[in-house]
């Protein structure tokens, strides 16, 4: 069962937000200010027009119609330019936000221990780095420009109402109450529909694939009624929830309609009886008006983003979440040997026992093979000495830092020299040289059509499953552990690729306390010393030589392997036959 990574609670989402906005204070001035400005400039319009109705209700002379009728000019001029630059300036700071942000969720999940994420799943981490960040990033590039500039305008036009009367402000706020209930109706009736349709969509694409992936067995089978009605009936009903949505968002808007026209009646009422009054001008009623007026596309925008802004809250609460995950401190000790010491070990997967009772000790510098039938635990006892695992009862203690190089290594996306500089940052290239050809990779990687410069991994040049595992042991030669483990990294090559990878393992190795896990027995042969596990427990130890002369489980591994000829990959046990 999978322990999901934490989600952070609002406070401390916004708490990490708040902080990374603050360490670009100037960034958010700045941008906060030129808004501010470029959307101010742009309400200058509504009174200036009121003045222009003043002009022409009290007849004055023509002439006093130019001041306004350019400062209209220049003020719409000015606010066009100013709002863009704002809203650039908004994108931007989100922008540098996220990527902070984003540097931080992926430093916290390679700090975080490999047994952690494994007790999460590969798809909660996947979710929060793909999905999450791609809804925040979605959010950041259309949302947050449009919600930051409608949140200004409605500010500062009921603040212009204010100052043209406070009256004006309170007829304004009479549409709230139906907006925030119209919101809190959608979001709640929205998340049902939505979630229902996404769900329906995936069942017709699965029908569909399937459909046509068995067309001949459904045709063979005269089945092609049945499944066309089943295609049909999951695509009626993926149309029908999705009309469902539609439904909805139009209730939603005419909702708000009707919020704005509850409003502007309210604020038009009040302009009358204030004009009625002697309190304020018809061009001040007429400035309200267009005040209020002028918010109904920011705040339909503000609402109509709810939706999307809790999506995008949820998510960054999900990135923020990792943050907070305890990472154990590291404290190697240098004063200790290199060495490694299992003592007492038991562990078991769901109950079922792996290892048991395993005692190993490996002296600095010493390289031990570890051999055994499929099953016998190798893995699981190198993923502990690793700190993959912890043991159930017992204890692992690893003098120093540890390396581990399994079957599956990953290349990287991005250049080779960006891949080796992984594992350290500040390599030179002359180091980065000396590391592959120390490995025997360096003559392909120069053939490379841009040498260390070509972009590697997804998207990029194929490597072989021999050249990424001779990336990855170049990596350890830069990264330099006192102690390496390899997991069968040999595994998924042929027999003259797993010569060569032996020879860039004895290569990277060289002077390092090493545990093997053997896949051929060529490696076990070349070891200081050889373990062999039978059923989670140490049946053998010692030299390649004491332990043929033992005529024991070695021994018969040795001529099982020996009588099937040297060049294969691997045996398999199976019934009696033995992998390595």
């Amino acid at each position: 069962m999978s322990t999901p990574l934490p989600t952070a609670a609002p406070g401390r989402t916004w708490a990490v937000v708040g902080s990374l906005v603050r360490e670009r204070a100037r960034q958010a001035v700045v941008a906060g200010g030129v808004l501010v400005v470029g959307t101010g400039l742009g309400l200058l319009t509504a009174p200036l027009l009121g003045r222009v109705v003043d002009v022409v209700v009290g007849r004055e002379d023509a002439a006093a119609l130019t001041v306004p009728v350019v400062l209209i000019a220049l003020v719409t001029l000015g606010a066009g330019v100013g709002a863009a630059i704002g809203a650039a300036q908004v994108a931007r700071l989100g922008e540098s936000v996220l990527a902070a942000l984003r540097e931080r969720f992926v430093e916290a999940v390679l700090a975080l221990p490999q047994r952690r994420i494994e007790a999460a799943g590969a798809g909660d981490l996947t979710s929060r780095a793909s999905r999450d960040v791609g809804i925040v990033a979605e959010v950041v590039r259309s949302a947050l420009p449009t919600l930051a500039r409608s949140a200004v305008t409605i500010v500062l036009s009921l603040a212009g109402m204010a100052v043209l009367d406070w009256r004006f402000l309170l007829a304004a706020l009479v549409a709230a109450p139906i907006q925030a209930h119209t919101v809190r109706w959608y979001v709640r009736s929205a998340r049902v529909v939505y979630t229902a349709h996404r769900v329906a969509v995936a069942e017709q694409q699965h029908q569909l694939l399937s459909s046509v992936e068995g067309a001949r067995t459904i045709r063979a089978l005269r089945l092609r009624g049945p499944h066309a009605d089943a295609v049909s009936a999951r695509s009626l009903t993926a149309v029908e929830l999705g009309m469902r949505g539609v439904g909805l968002l139009t209730r939603f808007f005419s909702r708000l309609n009707l919020a704005e026209l509850v409003g502007l009646v309210a604020v038009l009422a009040t302009g009358f009886w204030l004009v009625d009054a002697g309190a304020v001008t018809i061009g001040q009623a007429t400035a309200a008006a267009l005040y209020f007026h002028g918010i109904f596309n920011p705040v339909n925008a503000v609402l109509g983003l709810a939706d999307e802004l809790q999506s995008a809250a949820v998510s960054l609460s999900r990135l923020v979440g990792v943050l907070g995950e305890p990472v154990p401190e590291s404290t190697p000790d240098t004063a200790r040997p290199a060495g490694v010491r299992v003592v007492g070990v038991h562990f078991g997967y769901a109950g079922v026992p792996v290892l048991r009772g395993v005692d190993l000790e490996l002296a600095a510098g010493e390289r031990v093979a570890l051999v055994g039938a499929n099953g016998a635990g190798k893995t699981t006892l190198a993923r502990l000495i690793a700190g993959v695992e912890v043991p159930d009862r017992g204890s692992v203690v690893v003098g120093a830092g540890v390396a581990m190089v399994s079957q599956e290594v990953h290349v990287f996306a991005g250049t080779v020299a960006e891949d080796l500089r992984l594992a350290r940052p500040g390599a030179t290239d002359d180091e980065l040289r000396a590391a592959l050809d120390r490995v025997g990779a360096l003559g392909w990687a120069l053939r490379l059509p841009a040498g260390l410069d070509t972009v590697v991994g997804a998207g990029g040049h194929r490597l072989s499953a021999a050249e990424g595992q001779q990336l990855a042991l170049a990596r350890v030669v830069l990264a330099d552990p006192p102690v390496v483990l390899l997991d069968e990294a040999t595994a998924d090559a042929g027999s003259a690729g797993a010569r060569l990878l032996e020879r860039a393992a004895d290569a990277a190795l060289a002077g390092r306390t090493a545990l093997v896990v053997a896949h051929r027995l060529t490696q076990a042969a070349a070891a200081d010393r050889v373990v062999v596990l039978v059923d989670g427990v140490v049946a053998e130890s010692g030299t390649h030589e004491r332990l043929l002369a033992a005529d024991g489980a070695y021994a018969r591994l040795w001529a099982a392997w020996s009588s099937g000829g040297r060049g294969q990959d691997s045996l398999t046990q199976s019934d009696g036959h033995t992998e390595l």
